[in-house]
């Protein structure tokens, strides 16, 4: 049996104290009611003294720290002094005690002044509650501007939803280092650099939000500076009649189990329980938003309730000039009635939910345990679906930084990978192109679901973050559930872009099918990635191993064709983009994007009178919207007009809540005909070219009740569709009475601009 430790006796600030031998003088001092300043420690974390303002005088010829030197049986009678007596006058201290006092606080005073010295004053903590604790101890002990030169500002990381990472308010204390590793044994936090370049590093130096951190909140809540503070403007006001649901509570269900309680006391508003009767409206298809829900009890109808109609010219009666102009019209017309030569036609419409939609019947049912609406909280995109209520339901809503950390946290993540498993990888690889044939068999996809149910993983990705690069091994197949993805190379010494990539779209395949003879013909001949990818936002991939990829393929011979055909059309894409790219080399084409247009709209001016039948085509073509505007870039005496340029790189495709806007295998752009007519690809073109095109309000087909009407404004994104059923020409350039209106790629506009500067 163990001796308990000595008793020693020994005087602080004039002060005796008797404690167990190896008590620290900072714990003894506390005893005494004395408080020691520091920095670096907290009562519950192991010492370190790396700050040392809680430097002590204990008789000896250097300050020791206070946190971390014990009390040991011979230092007993012995005198320790702090920096407390001159502050608090002479009291029961002796001449000499407060002599030393003055030392001990001289050199804290000066410890506070350096670390000051590169300190943002006020950092955002000590600006908005006023408890920065070093700028607290600073004003204390009176310490002014600093009289040391200050260094360049570093920079913020605010990759995080949850947490802002300002490293220039960190002082290097690791109480977030201590609290990450010691208190929740995450792992994530510690240093790197040296010297002047130190500085607290998630993992391998990764962005916070790139990194493993699971968003607990320790880190935040260790920092005694504003370094690391919670990020409250993420959190949304509660909706009207919605009642708050407080942590005591949230943690208590297994879906928040995993989740720091501190931090849902930080965000006590983000979460809030809504109860919807059976027919009440949750939210609506289009509508922005910046939260999503999880349905506790009860279940609901998810459906699209805009009618599948895109826009598509007619042709009438001549007018314009001489009557040389056909009037033409827009109406509305579905597939069945407009097929449009190289559309594909999905079977299922991708939908933010744990579902897909069957495009004939695009209804479906979610039930308690469900979440809905991710997409829309993490990237701002407009709701793909309406959702209603079935019956009496319970949803608790909730915000960004909420649903953030539930998708980091162990605990959480596993729950909602289990029941995408379960319940939710049927209906995505359904919706999948290359997996389609295999679908149309109940017992070969319900083979095909069992055998990957257990193989695949889920993968998150944040805005910007790296998934596979450019000639990395390729050891993985990846399927995009939720957010898009760009393909791109380097090529020539810059990035081109090959693609976007939506939900249900997939990538990885080239590299894994490299021993193959037709994809070695197109200079594929090792198993590296042929494409840089990375996430354009909050994105979730399903990740399927090179191992399992070819097992697949062994076992399934449709879906092996299927892949080999996609592989093989995309080679032959990039190809052909990569050629446009080596031969436009002006610099000014490539400054303004020209090296990516596949249809300008190119007037002559020396041969363009101005008259506008241009123009006044366009709009007579599409119901008094012109798709055109005569303004635009000129080069020598050509004018691109600001028209769909059906470009090699379309931003309009991301985003699309229902993935409803496709590039052809053409390359032209296309809009099918399940837009819901939210707008976004509109937001997204940079040159302002593709309009919002509305009908009257008119009564429809209710998809949640067989029978019933009810009132939709219609409304769809439309783009420059060329209208060629005039002679096979788009409008524009027939109604052109002097040849001087023509639709051509960048390639030969370059050639045209050449041949008349000769």
């Amino acid at each position: 049996m163990s001796q308990p430790a000595p008793m020693v006796r020994v005087s602080i600030d004039g002060r005796e104290v008797e404690v167990p031998s190896s008590t620290t003088i900072f714990e003894a001092a506390a005893k005494l009611d004395i408080k020691i300043p520091v920095l670096c420690h907290r009562e519950h974390l192991n010492p370190v003294a790396v700050c040392r303002v809680c430097a002590v005088d204990v008789g000896e010829r250097v300050l020791a720290p206070a946190c971390y030197r014990q009390i040991t049986p011979d230092m007993a009678g012995r005198k320790i002094v702090t920096s407390g007596p001159s502050l608090a006058g002479a009291g029961h201290c002796d001449a000499e005690t407060l002599e030393k006092s003055d030392r001990v606080r001289e050199s804290v005073k000066t410890l506070a002044e350096l670390l000051m010295t590169d300190h943002p004053s006020p950092c955002d903590k000590h600006r908005d509650h006023h408890d920065c604790e070093l700028e607290v101890m600073a004003e204390a002990f009176g310490v002014g501007t600093p009289r040391f030169t200050k260094a360049p500002r570093r920079d913020r990381d605010l990759s995080s939803v949850i947490i802002a990472v300002d490293h220039a308010a960190c002082i290097l204390c690791d109480r977030c280092v201590r609290g990450c590793n010691d208190i929740k044994n995450n792992q994530v936090l510690g240093r790197s650099g040296k010297g002047f370049e130190a500085q607290i590093a998630f993992d391998l130096d990764d962005p916070m939000g790139n990194s493993s951190c699971v968003s607990c909140g320790e880190c935040m809540i260790s920092c005694p500076t504003g370094a690391l503070i919670n990020r409250t403007s993420v959190t949304p006001p509660p909706p009207p009649g919605a009642g708050v649901v407080p942590p005591e509570e949230l943690i208590q269900l297994p879906l928040f189990k995993g989740v720091s309680h501190p931090f849902l006391r930080f965000n006590e508003n983000a979460v809030v329980r809504r109860i919807f009767k059976k027919g009440e409206i949750i939210c609506r298809e289009g509508e922005y938003g910046s939260t999503a829900f999880y349905l506790e009890r009860g279940k609901v109808d998810i459906f699209i309730q805009a009618s599948f109609n895109h826009t598509r010219t007619r042709g009438g009666g001549r007018g314009g000039i001489f009557g040389l102009v056909h009037r033409l019209t827009t109406v509305f017309e579905n597939r069945k009635q407009d097929q449009r030569p190289g559309e594909t036609f999905p079977r299922y419409i991708h939908i933010d939910a744990p579902v897909t939609l069957d495009y004939e019947n695009p209804i479906d049912t979610l039930e308690a345990g469900d979440i809905f609406g991710e997409m829309t909280c993490m990237n701002s995109y407009p709701r793909s679906a309406t959702v209603r209520a079935a019956e009496d339901v319970s949803v608790l809503e909730m915000g960004r930084n909420v649903l953030y950390i539930l998708q980091r946290s162990r605990q959480s993540r596993a729950m909602l990978d289990d029941r995408y498993r379960r319940r939710a990888i049927d209906n995505h690889l359904r919706s999948v192109p290359i997996f389609a044939e295999v679908a149309r068999n109940p017992d070969e996809y319900a083979r095909l679901c069992n055998l990957l149910r257990d193989r695949v993983t889920l993968e998150r990705k944040n805005n910007g973050e790296l998934i596979c690069e450019q000639n990395d091994p390729a050891d993985a197949f990846y399927l995009i559930r939720t957010g898009f993805v760009k393909i791109a190379q380097n090529h020539m010494g810059a990035e081109h872009v090959l693609n976007y990539l939506g939900p249900g779209g997939f990538f990885g395949e080239i590299g894994l099918l490299s021993d193959l003879p037709e994809i070695q013909a197109h200079g594929i001949d090792a198993a590296r990635r042929t494409a840089t990818c990375s996430a354009l936002d909050h994105v979730d991939l399903v990740k399927l191993s090179a191992e399992a990829f070819h097992e697949v393929l062994d076992q399934f011979p449709e879906v092996r064709r299927q892949i080999i055909e996609s592989a093989l059309k995309r080679l032959e894409e990039d190809a052909a983009t990569l050629y446009q790219i080596e031969n436009l080399p002006l610099a000014e084409f490539l400054s303004q994007g020209l090296m990516n247009a596949q249809s300008l709209l190119v007037l002559d001016l020396e041969k363009c009178t101005r008259c506008d039948e241009c123009t006044k085509a366009c709009a007579d073509t599409h119901d008094g919207v012109t798709r055109l505007i005569r303004e635009g870039l000129r080069f020598d005496k050509f004018l691109v007009a600001s028209s769909c340029r059906s470009c090699l790189d379309p931003y309009c495709l991301v985003g699309c809540p229902v993935n409803s806007i496709k590039r052809l295998n053409s390359r032209e752009i296309i809009i099918e005909d399940h837009c819901i007519g939210c707008g976004k690809c509109a937001d997204n073109c940079p040159y302002g070219n593709i309009n919002m095109h509305s009908l009257p309000e008119k009564m429809m087909d209710d998809p949640g009740h067989p029978g019933q009407k009810v009132a939709v404004v219609q409304q769809k994104a439309t783009t420059c569709d060329l209208c060629r059923e005039v002679d096979g020409q788009p409008s524009c350039v027939y109604a052109c009475p002097h040849d001087a209106a023509h639709r051509m790629t960048g390639t030969e506009l370059l050639e045209e601009v050449r041949l008349s500067r000769s």
